[in-house]
């Protein structure tokens, strides 16, 4: 140790959202192993309850509690560290870490800044800083001005000449950015951006100019390394977040890459950056000009990619340099031979590919440009570009099968496709090639390097060859290995040799499966070294490929090893929980002395770190590509149910494969998910569930709405986060949707059933061995049915339920368990109202709540679960939700503002993207921290009503008045404001934005009038006012807090009444007894 550091306090990122992400688990793990390792005592902030970093033995204290000054200076004050780390939870952590500084609260409680100094980290994101610090070395950035004003930003883009980008300082994903062309153009952007910062550049662009990163690491004794360097498939004017990267870069010159290198070294210590930080450059394909667009002095999710992609540990390392280590001190944790000192050397090339969940919001553009939309990405790693991106494609989980071979894909106008990106772009440059564009005129409109266009034609050509046959057998053998090496599954195989029919295709797979392995084609285990095998690599970071002869490890074949199938790419509805999930599960494996086995290919999860587990697969989740793996260790079995929906789709495939699944049987997991078969059983066992109906054909389904009335719900089955899930309130609706629900799921049964209103939602979470229920958890919702559970804030013990109510569900879910068996974990939920109870929907694999009860509860459910499907003995747990004298409220974090012209608005089809959970004395407390977490605040001037239905406007009467008590000036719409004067409550009417009225609610919210916005949707039909809409969209693009429920709107309001910041308690984790 270089410094006498006994005690330093990690920030977190908060819950995942749109630009932050899983990455920051990822990094603020390692950091924390890191530290751990010195013997440092580690304190971490962070409210996210999901993340592998807030569970136990991570950290040795945990706070769960908001990122913002106020808090942390708190806990600073509570807990008196010695040092502070800021890089390690993304823009949150930074903005939050650079206020206390500018606040002086550093200096008053004597806390050092580790690692980069926060002056350097002021340098970089302040743009005008940033540009002057560059200068003085001459290194060349884009031609800008940065403004204060819409109006300095008007002249600032005339001064540089359109088409210009504007970019907002301090935030993330380039959230506020965008291109003008025109003055007008110009206006509308710089308004907007204006709602979330001080500050915007505004600078010349180069759209079309290739976008390079490289990953430099720098210690105190001023050695540096280059750790990877990255190209983006896309050119600038896409933001790497949104574009298809490359590691490392195919398409520089050898003179590119060394010049570049050198200007990422002199720039890392020109600006004084301890750790790792990230350089992205603009190059001009025509010359060697460059400008650097942006160094980020902190972990990045291109430094979480670039981690995965070299096995060289980033996060890890930059936490020890932090602490004033030299990397020549430090030891490469995969070779664990050299030094960290060692640049990587790759001999294979990684693909990452962003993963988009744009059909999720109504009104969203599916054009993708210099804002960040994507949700999750997935990284694949192969031996060619065209392995590696086939790969890929099909990791992304939107029932793509490749490059080739994908059905529905049709796009009208292929040039204006190909000038205007989208979400699918990547596919239209395949009908491009297909229909014979030529690679020059593809390039003409996309400026996609023709290195990458003539390797996307390679593929097609092979294509073409395979579709030139009619039978599997005539394929010559060296054709047939050809398309393995570049990617082609099998089935795509199938598809273009035997032109095989949606419902033949996965038996004519197997065929292709057994004619190749009969011919010797199989694909060998490849190592991640990091030094490209100059050094032999101790750990077993493994790929499979069809682009080698041998494999680079040996298989004991003992029986000994499990597999845990994982979570895939994040996306709405599957995310971090399930990456908690499946990295306890392998602890518990290799605890209890069975080989840990994983298959993962997201590069921002912990279950793909190296030393998470005996043997991680960094490949598909597909049928064909987990039978090689089990081809290949013949496993004890394999675990389904704790990465989401992905492994559970496997379950039934695998079973008829005779693969050995642990835990509840396939069959019975079928039964489950099978919309029919599930609401079948509930009937036999007589539990009551809506009642429901199966589509055969539409004249059925009209009877039976007409006898039940509306509105009703529309199900397929086999989904995630209630996809193509609707609720649906007249018939020419429900012709629409059942229309989708269809597409959705093909070979499985769609179901409509009565959508029961004003019911209260609740959940149970729980583990059974042999169908008997060993420890459970169970929770309700704030809201109402009818928003879907992973949006729903969401308590824990539940507060409002009788005991009555307790013990039926307890009842229902035993004869739920008995009757399908289970081993393992599993979620139910329930409709309660009236004293009815019905089953809405059982799930048999861990849920997304299974982190936050486990962490409330303080049992590990997962951990137990896995037990169990060992087939180990396991106690009951002796506490019950009964003895907690606390409460836990899970909380739902939105991205609405980075998804322009999305509703904001809450229905059965998931849109959050991440969550947090926070800890109270009481019900009040706990949710006050968790609507801070999700950036609520208490509003300190006025407050804009507009209630909807009568019985929203009585709900939230109580909280009108409560406010008004408090001294708030009220504004509400005409209705809400006649409502509350016959109350008795005083209120100023605001005019509807189609008025040309003042005080008009745009109006309001624009000028910051108020600080805080209800609006509750008057029905649930699609036809909503575009008043509503106006507003609703309006607060989240100036940045003012919107509430859209009037059950979490009463209780939040009722909890800023009754409490104060003063009187919310800073207690850790583990002093909640």
């Amino acid at each position: 140790m270089k410094e006498k550091i006994k005690k330093v306090i990690i920030l977190g990122s908060g819950a995942l959202k749109i630009g932050e992400a899983g990455e920051f688990d990822y990094s603020g793990s390692q950091a924390l192993k890191a530290l751990r390792e010195e013997g440092i005592t580690t304190i971490l902030v962070n409210p996210n309850i999901a993340t592998i970093q807030t569970s136990e033995n991570v950290a040795d204290k945990v706070y769960f509690l908001p990122v913002n000054p106020t808090f942390v200076e708190k806990v600073i004050a509570r807990e008196r560290p010695d040092g502070i780390l800021l890089s390690f939870g993304g823009q949150t952590a930074l903005n939050c870490g650079t206020e206390l500084y500018h606040k002086g609260v550093f200096e008053k409680y004597g806390v050092k800044v580790l690692g980069t100094p926060v002056r350097a980290i002021i340098d970089t994101e302040d743009r005008e800083l940033f540009v002057k610090k560059l200068d003085e070395i001459e290194i060349k950035t884009p031609r800008s001005i940065a403004t204060n004003s819409v109006e300095e930003a008007l002249s600032a883009a005339e001064k540089l000449g359109f088409p210009v980008i504007i970019r907002a300082a301090y935030t993330l994903g380039g959230q506020g950015s965008g291109f003008a062309s025109t003055p007008e153009e110009m206006l509308q952007l710089a308004t907007k951006a204006f709602a979330y910062t001080g500050q915007i550049l505004v600078e010349e662009s180069l759209k079309g100019w290739k976008e390079v990163e490289y990953e430099v690491v720098r210690d105190m004794y001023d050695n540096c390394i280059t750790v990877c360097n990255m190209e983006n498939f896309d050119p600038l004017g896409i933001h790497t977040g949104e574009s298809i990267v490359v590691a490392p870069s195919q398409t520089l010159t050898n003179s590119e890459y060394h010049t570049l290198r050198k200007l990422s070294i002199k720039i890392i210590r020109h600006i004084g950056i301890i750790g790792e930080c990230n350089i992205q450059y603009a190059l001009d394909p025509n010359s060697e000009d460059y400008r650097v667009i942006e160094v980020n002095a902190r972990l990045s999710r291109s430094s979480a990619l670039a981690s995965k992609a070299t096995g060289y540990p980033l996060a890890f390392v930059a936490a020890k340099l932090a602490l004033g280590y030299g990397l020549h001190e430090l030891k490469n944790s995969v070779t664990r031979s050299t030094t960290a000192c060692f640049e990587p050397a790759l001999d294979y090339i990684v693909v990452k590919i962003p993963r988009w969940d744009l059909n999720k919001f109504a009104g969203v553009s599916h054009h993708i440009g210099s804002s960040m939309k994507s949700v999750g990405e997935v990284m694949a790693i192969g031996r060619s570009f065209e392995e590696a991106i086939q790969k890929g494609l099909r990791m992304i989980g939107q029932g793509m099968h490749g490059f080739t071979g994908n059905r529905d894909i049709e796009f009208a106008d292929i040039e204006k496709e190909l000038a205007e990106p989208t979400d699918m772009r990547i596919f239209s440059i395949a009908q491009a090639l297909d229909s014979g564009i030529s690679v020059d005129r593809i390039w003409e409109l996309t400026k996609i390097d023709k290195w990458f266009l003539y390797k996307l034609r390679n593929i097609i050509d092979i294509k073409n060859q395979l579709s030139r046959f009619k039978y599997i057998e005539e394929i010559p053998r060296e054709l047939l290995h050809e398309a393995k090496a570049a990617g082609f599954s099998d089935f795509q195989v199938a598809r273009h040799v035997m032109k095989s029919a949606s419902r033949d295709i996965n038996r004519d797979m197997l065929r292709v499966r057994a004619y190749r392995k009969a011919l010797g084609i199989k694909p060998v285990v490849k190592q991640i070294d990091t030094l490209a095998a100059e050094y032999p690599a101790a750990t077993n970071y493994l790929y499979l490929t069809y682009n080698g002869s041998e494999n680079d490890i040996h298989f004991e074949d003992d029986g000994k090893s499990v597999i845990v199938l994982g979570s895939g790419a994040y996306r709405i509805g599957s995310s971090v929980e399930f990456d908690w999930c499946s990295v306890n599960a392998v602890n518990t494996i290799s605890r209890q002395g069975y080989r840990s086995v994983m298959i993962n290919y997201n590069p921002e999860t912990v279950s793909t770190d190296y030393d998470m587990c005996e043997r991680l697969y960094f490949d598909e989740l597909s049928f064909e590509r987990v039978m090689d793996v089990i081809d290949l260790e013949h496993p004890l079995g394999v675990i389904v149910s704790m990465g989401g929906q992905i492994p559970n789709n496997l379950a039934m495939r695998l079973h008829l494969a005779n693969v050995n699944i642990l835990g509840t049987s396939p069959v019975s997991i079928d039964m489950a998910e099978d919309r029919h078969k599930f609401s079948s059983m509930l009937d036999t066992i007589g539990v009551d569930q809506p009642r429901w109906k199966e589509l055969s054909n539409i004249d059925d389904i009209n009877e039976f709405t007409g006898k039940i009335g509306f509105p009703v719900l529309v199900r397929p089955s086999y989904v995630l986060s209630g996809s193509a899930m609707n609720v649906v309130s007249n018939s020419n609706e429900l012709r629409h949707f059942l229309d989708l629900a269809t597409r959705v799921s093909k070979q499985h049964p769609v179901v409509v059933s009565e959508f029961i209103e004003n019911a209260k939602e609740i959940e149970i979470d729980a583990v059974a061995n042999h169908g008997e229920i060993i420890a459970y958890a169970i929770s309700e919702h704030v809201e109402f049915a009818g928003v879907h559970s992973g949006d729903a804030t969401m308590v824990f013990p539940p507060q409002k339920l009788y005991f009555e109510t307790v013990r039926r569900i307890k009842r229902i879910s035993r004869e739920i368990a008995r009757k399908l068996n289970i081993t393992g974990p599993f979620n139910i939920q329930f409709l309660a109202r009236d004293n009815e109870i019905k089953v809405i929907e059982c799930n048999l694999r861990a849920s997304r709540s299974m982190p936050f009860v486990s962490k409330v509860l303080k049992v590990n459910l997962i951990d137990l679960a896995t037990k169990v499907m060992l087939g180990l003995p396991v106690e009951k747990p002796h506490k019950s939700l009964f003895d907690l004298d606390y409460v836990g409220v899970k909380a739902p974090q939105f991205s609405f503002s980075r998804l322009a012209k999305a509703d904001p608005v809450l229905g059965v089809d998931m849109s959050s993207t991440g969550e947090v959970g926070c800890l109270g004395e009481g019900f009040y407390e706990a949710i006050l921290k968790a609507m801070f977490s999700v950036g609520f605040r208490i509003p300190r001037k006025g407050i804009l009503l507009s209630t909807g239905p009568a019985k929203s406007k009585a709900e939230l009467l109580g909280a009108a008045r409560a406010l008004k008590e408090k001294g708030y000036k009220l504004y509400a719409t005409r209705g809400t404001q006649k409502f509350l004067a016959d109350a008795g409550v005083e209120a100023e009417v605001a005019y509807w934005p189609d008025e040309d009225k003042s005080p008009n609610t745009i109006e309001l919210i624009r000028d910051k009038v108020v600080d805080m916005v209800i609006n509750i949707p008057k029905d649930l039909s699609q036809a909503e006012l575009q008043n509503d809409y106006s507003i609703r969209r309006s607060a989240v693009d100036f940045n003012i807090p919107l509430l859209t429920n009037s059950r979490v709107a009463n209780a939040f309001i009722m909890a800023f009444c009754k409490l104060t910041e003063e009187d919310i308690a800073i207690k850790s984790w583990d002093e909640y007894k």
